[in-house]
């Protein structure tokens, strides 16, 4: 039996978590009956058998039809992360029936709506985080799950937003509770979670320090409105912070990377700092020192979005309509390193897998 990563167990709780907000399978309900008028087929990306992403096949599909409550999503654009990468392997407990499409960051326009839904109509403009499904042309989704989306907004970059932002925002609002003028520094910070940490932090007012492996990589983040960067593959993370602040140390850590970066971040902590711990992409759980937290009086502090956003959905909503605010103004500015159409979803996903990607990676349907 496979044994899940740190990192695959959280992308998974997630999953699991939004599971029971869609129900994404590839064919109309059983029963359903079509006119000749009504023949007609989709085109979708499925996962037949569990393999790499070479082993996914774009094929002609059935429709779906909404069920009760449900709605039925015209795709324009998919967020392309790291769970669909791992779902099509298998690399999880608990599986989506087979076949299926993976993806599940959508934005599109509603096509149908099933019976007791009142909420929107054909012809809305929507974000949806489904889970899987989104390789599609169409999604089914629950009602309840969409998000209006503004006028205006383009649907790449709202296909871009839900889970990195939604995710960075709840860690630095409700777990860190970041302050004006403190300082936040960002590990990873090109990745999706990290660039979208830099822009929140410079939104809520602190001086971001962003750290990444090149110096290609940190001149985005810079792009997007970091203060100060160290490249942690040529400088000495620990020293730099040092340097940086004065001697001070950071306030707030941001660490969806783990492994050896965890440790000289925190010792480069200011007293009464918060390190939020958000995931392990580099593949091992750090062995912190626990008497470092009573030393420098700080705090480490779990960031589980997908729990957070399952148990207080009317919290996770507010976070998400002050997102779409910012975004709207321009204090957000997404950053999609690549585009591809359906046809070229593996390529998408193995740029993911290869560490291509900085920002967010998004097919256009």
């Amino acid at each position: 039996m496979h044994v899940l990563s740190p990192r695959e167990f959280e992308i998974t709780y997630v999953i699991e978590c939004y599971t029971h907000l869609s129900t994404c399978v590839l064919s109309s309900p059983r029963g359903s009956t079509k006119t000749a008028g009504e023949m007609r087929s989709m085109k979708a990306v499925v996962c037949k058998a569990y393999g790499p992403p070479e082993s996914l096949v774009v094929e002609e599909i059935e429709p779906l039809q909404p069920g009760r409550g449900q709605v039925v999503v015209g795709v324009k654009a998919c967020g392309v992360n790291f769970p669909d990468t791992l779902i099509i392997q298998g690399r999880y407990q608990v599986k989506p029936p087979l076949p299926f499409s993976p993806g599940g960051e959508v934005a599109g326009i509603v096509t149908a709506v099933g019976a007791g839904v009142d909420t929107v109509k054909p012809g809305d403009r929507v974000i949806a985080f489904t889970a899987y499904g989104g390789f599609a042309e169409e999604v089914r989704a629950e009602a309840a799950a969409l998000i209006p989306m503004p006028d205006g907004m383009a649907f790449d970059i709202a296909s871009a937003l839900v889970m990195t932002y939604g995710t960075d925002i709840h860690a630095l609002k409700d777990r860190a509770r970041l302050q004006r003028g403190e300082t936040l520094l960002v590990l990873g910070a090109a990745g999706g979670i990290g660039l979208a940490a830099v822009e929140l932090g410079k939104v809520l007012g602190a001086t971001v320090i962003a750290a990444a492996s090149s110096e290609d990589k940190l001149a985005i983040c810079r792009q997007h409105g970091a203060d100060d960067t160290i490249n942690y593959s040529t400088e000495d993370l620990r020293e730099r912070i040092k340097e940086l602040t004065g001697g001070h140390g950071v306030d707030v850590v941001v660490d969806p990377v783990g492994g050896s970066y965890s440790e000289p971040a925190l010792r480069g902590m200011a007293w009464n700092g918060r390190f939020l711990v958000i995931g392990f992409t580099a593949g091992d759980i750090p062995r912190i020192p626990l008497n470092l937290t009573l030393l420098k009086g700080c705090s480490i502090v779990g960031v589980f979005w997908g729990s957070f956003a399952a148990r207080d959905p009317e919290h996770n909503q507010e976070n998400l309509r002050e997102l779409l605010g910012w975004l709207q103004e321009g204090k957000l500015r997404p950053h999609i390193s690549a585009r591809y159409p359906l046809e070229r979803a593996a390529d998408a996903l193995n740029d993911i897998i290869q560490r291509r990607v900085t920002g967010k990676t998004v097919l256009i349907i």
